[in-house]
């Protein structure tokens, strides 16, 4: 397995992708991540899994959102407009 289509770098890839705008269609986000759309649905459960809020809007025009400061006061902070989780603190 290459070092890029490893889960983890696809996940800190995502993770980086994400917040860069309000809402991504599933089909770019996968295209950006060259993955298939099912790979990508997996990589945005994990994230949920780990804790990291995404909004997911089904159907042939669906795509992901994440969830934004005011809405997720625990695991996020505001820098310049833009959400960035909470490292290792509470």
């Amino acid at each position: 397995m290459a070092v890029m289509d490893h889960p983890s770098v696809r996940l800190l890839r995502l993770l980086s992708l994400l917040p860069s705008r309000p809402w991504w269609s599933g089909h770019e986000l996968a295209s950006r991540l060259s993955v298939s759309p099912r790979t990508l649905r997996r990589d945005v459960t994990h994230l949920r899994e780990l804790g990291y809020p995404v909004q997911a809007t089904g159907g042939h025009a669906g795509g992901y959102t994440p969830v934004r400061p005011a809405e997720c006061h625990h695991c996020c902070s505001t820098t310049k407009k833009r959400w960035r989780p909470h490292w290792g603190s509470r």
